[in-house]
């Protein structure tokens, strides 16, 4: 399986997160635009760096220009985050894990968040943000989990209908429309918990420490 992670312009993450990632194959580093600051700092060589090239500092485009592979996108009608997807899905990567992604411009994150609903279904995607780990799911999903983990659900649709097994409060055929309801701090009861997802999507946020420690990721 072909796996990369991709770092965008918001808050960068811990070197340890880039370092266990790599342990886990995500070898491929994707930089969008300004990312490839955040990666100068964090001493990493990216394997290419794609977008307007309007937020990469000179002398970090300098540092990179004979290191990396630098592709300019000057087209508007998509972000530098999705321009790397886009670059990801037709190199044919099967994994993708975004990293700075978050950060102080509230819209960006939003946006962000939506571009993983727009993409996951061609590709693997999950985002990781301090210690969250963002994933989104449709159908039937099967989760390896540890008691008393706690999991918390977001749907995006009324039209958007979820059973779980499993969970401390039991979700039976119901919908959790944005800005309506939510499963926030829901708690897995053993080591497994079933979702069927029927008419949509939904994000499920997990601690990425506690599935780090436990193997899950």
């Amino acid at each position: 399986m072909k796996k990369c992670i991709i770092l965008a312009n918001g808050k960068p993450p811990q070197k340890k997160v880039i370092s266990y990632l790599q342990s886990k194959d995500f070898n491929y580093l994707i930089c969008a635009d300004g990312g490839a600051n955040s990666a100068k700092k964090l001493n990493l060589i990216p394997d290419i760096i794609i977008g307007d090239l309007d937020s990469i500092k000179p002398t970090t485009y300098n540092f990179y220009k004979s290191r990396s592979k630098i592709v300019r996108l000057k087209r508007q009608n998509d972000t530098d985050v999705e321009k790397c997807l886009k670059y990801a899905i037709k190199n044919k990567f099967d994994d993708a894990i975004l990293l700075g992604v978050t950060g102080d411009r509230l819209d960006h994150t939003f946006c962000n968040l939506g571009i993983v609903l727009k993409f996951f279904h061609l590709v693997s995607l999950k985002i990781i943000a301090e210690n969250s780990f963002l994933s989104a799911y449709s159908g039937s999903v099967e989760l390896m989990t540890v008691p008393d983990e706690t999991i918390s659900i977001y749907g995006i649709s009324p039209r958007t209908k979820i059973i779980s097994e499993g969970l401390k409060y039991p979700l039976k055929n119901v919908a959790l429309p944005f800005g309506e309801k939510e499963s926030t701090s829901n708690i897995a009861l053993s080591n497994k918990v079933k979702l069927s997802i029927k008419g949509g999507k939904i994000f499920v946020i997990r601690d990425f420490n506690l599935l780090k420690n436990n193997g899950l990721i």
